[in-house]
C-alpha cells in the first residue's frame, strides 16, 4: 500500500479545494426545502463548484452522470438527481459533493433533514456526525488508521445503529479514491502508522437498521436492505503533528 505523503503546496491546493466544498455545502443546504427535486439541488450544486473556476469531481466519475450524490431517506450514497425525485417534509437527504482545484480533490458529505424530521431521525444524523469527531481522535501522526475504525464503529454501537460494512472511507490527493481504504468498523489489526502530510476521507455511514446495502438496477444507488434509514458525514482531513485538521469545515 503507497500512502502519499503531500507536500506544503499540494496541502495548500487542498485546503483550497476544501474551502470550496464546504462553501457549496452550506449554499446548498440553504436550498433544501420540501418541493424542491434533486435535480435542481445538483444543478446548483454544479453552478457554484464551477463558478469558482473548480471541477466537480464526481462528474463522469466511472460513468456517474452527475456532480453531487444525492441520496434521500432508504438511500445510503450515489443517489443519482432526478426531476422526478421531489423532497418532501421529513425526508432526509444526503449530499456528498467533490471539488477539484487545480488538480487536488476534496471530498465531503452532509446528512440534512427536510423540514421537520422525528427526534429519532435527528438522533440518527447527529450520531452520526459525532462519530466522525470520535474517529478523527486518532487522526494524528503516531496514532494507527484503524484506531479510527474503531473509535467510530464502538461509539455507533452505543446506539444499536448499523455501521455499513460495504463502503469505505479513503485517501485523497490528487486522485479522488487513493490508497489508504479507511473502513468504520473495527478490525483485527491497528492498520499503518499515520504520518503528517497524508490527507484521508473519513466518512461514516451510518443505517437506523442493520448494516446490510444492496445496490439498485442502476448500479450506482446504495439502498439499507432492511429499508431503514441511512446517514453519511464526510469530511477530508490532514494528518499533522498534532491535531487533525479539517480541511472541508470553514474556519472562523
Amino acid at each position: 500500500m503507497a500512502v502519499s505523503i503531500k507536500s506544503s503546496r499540494e496541502i495548500n491546493l487542498m485546503r483550497e479545494a476544501g474551502r470550496i466544498l464546504a462553501v457549496t455545502h452550506e449554499e446548498l443546504e440553504k436550498i433544501i426545502k420540501p418541493g424542491i427535486s434533486t435535480l435542481e439541488i445538483n444543478k446548483a450544486g454544479e453552478d457554484i463548484i464551477r463558478g469558482f473556476g473548480c471541477i466537480p469531481s464526481f462528474l463522469n466519475y466511472n460513468g456517474y452522470p452527475a456532480s453531487i450524490c444525492l441520496s434521500v431517506n432508504d438511500e445510503v450514497v450515489h443517489g443519482i438527481p432526478s426531476p422526478d425525485k421531489i423532497l418532501k417534509e421529513g425526508d432526509i437527504v444526503s449530499i456528498d459533493a467533490g471539488v477539484i482545484y487545480k488538480g487536488y480533490h476534496s471530498d465531503a458529505a452532509r446528512t440534512i433533514p427536510v423540514g421537520e424530521i422525528s427526534e429519532d431521525t435527528r438522533q440518527l444524523i447527529e450520531v452520526t456526525k459525532q462519530s466522525f469527531f470520535e474517529g478523527i481522535k486518532y487522526a494524528k501522526e503516531g496514532c494507527y488508521l484503524y484506531d479510527i475504525s474503531a473509535a467510530i464503529n464502538d461509539y455507533v454501537d452505543n446506539f444499536g445503529y448499523g455501521v455499513v460494512r460495504d463502503l469505505v472511507g479513503h485517501g485523497i490527493g490528487s486522485s479522488m479514491h487513493e490508497d489508504p481504504q479507511i473502513p468504520n468498523f473495527r478490525q483485527r489489526r491497528r492498520g499503518l502508522k499515520l504520518q503528517a502530510g497524508m490527507t484521508l476521507a473519513i466518512e461514516p455511514m451510518i443505517n437506523a437498521g442493520r448494516c446490510d446495502v444492496e445496490w439498485l438496477d442502476d448500479d450506482w444507488t446504495v439502498v439499507t436492505e432492511d429499508g431503514s434509514l441511512s446517514a453519511h458525514y464526510e469530511n477530508t482531513v490532514l494528518i499533522t503533528d498534532g491535531e487533525p485538521e479539517i480541511l472541508s469545515i470553514l474556519r472562523n
